[in-house]
């Protein structure tokens, strides 16, 4: 059975270049380590996909060989430029002063990624008070290899639910608990998180999301327990009793 345009998926997949066989982005820990690719602050998890849709996209050829998959699948798929990353576009590289750089002139090297006037470049060229920034991405114009092993397609309310909170909630997959009861899901938010920058919008396209994938849900309601930590540490030590005398 293939998949409609808004089905939601789990994948795991190992992305390379075709031409050169380097490993640059998988949902896999083992192969992150392998590869030597591994990041401590990454969830590494299976990647929650929407076909046809832009709330949870891959790569475009990715997506249309994902569409004629079915759950169980293993795969390679070749992406062309196309449909991948988009051709090198020579207009894109730019010779830039290296004072313009600032106080970072002096720490970059060819290779990094760093950004100039709000656009991310890569540095290409550094040479006689010069730097080359490539504004292409890394991997424009390369023809891309992904291993894809499809695992799931969601279809139950819970599942579509507990995917997407593992997706835009940044803890760990333990910490995550909703409860649903027939129109209406209580999430709740963990105690880490609860001050963190970007809290608000992670909420509101977790809602946005749940409506979308799971609309015959009428309230998402998120659920934040403070505790007054002072209160908790001041807690009175018990009083020791004191034993009674006996009179003679």
């Amino acid at each position: 059975m293939t998949f409609n345009k808004g089905s939601l998926i789990l994948i795991d997949y190992t992305a390379k270049v075709k031409d050169s066989d380097e490993i640059f982005d998988t949902t896999i820990e083992e192969d992150a380590k392998k590869y030597s690719i591994h990041e401590q602050n990454v969830k590494y998890q299976p990647k929650l996909v929407s076909i046809g849709e832009v709330s949870y996209p891959v790569l475009k050829g990715l997506d249309e060989a994902l569409a004629k998959t079915s759950v169980g699948d293993k795969l390679t798929v070749e992406v062309t430029p196309d449909k991948g990353f988009g051709e090198r576009d020579a207009g894109k590289v730019r010779m830039i002063p290296v004072r313009k750089l600032g106080e970072d002139a002096e720490k970059v090297s060819v290779g990094d990624t760093i950004e100039v006037d709000n656009k991310r470049g890569i540095i290409r060229f550094i040479g006689s008070g010069r730097v080359q920034v490539d504004y292409n991405h890394r991997y424009a114009g390369k023809t891309i290899l992904f291993d894809v092993n499809v695992i799931k397609s969601l279809e139950s309310p819970s599942d579509k639910i507990d995917s997407i909170l593992k997706n835009r909630l940044p803890v760990e997959d333990a910490k995550i608990s909703f409860d649903l009861k027939d129109k209406e899901v209580s999430i709740v938010i963990p105690e880490e998180i609860l001050r963190a920058d970007g809290l608000q919008i992670m909420k509101h396209f977790i809602q946005l999301d749940i409506f979308k994938f799971v609309p015959t849900l009428e309230k998402v309601n998120f659920v934040e327990t403070h505790v007054n930590k002072q209160t908790q540490e001041k807690k009175p030590e018990p009083k020791e009793k004191v034993p009674e005398q006996k009179t003679a």
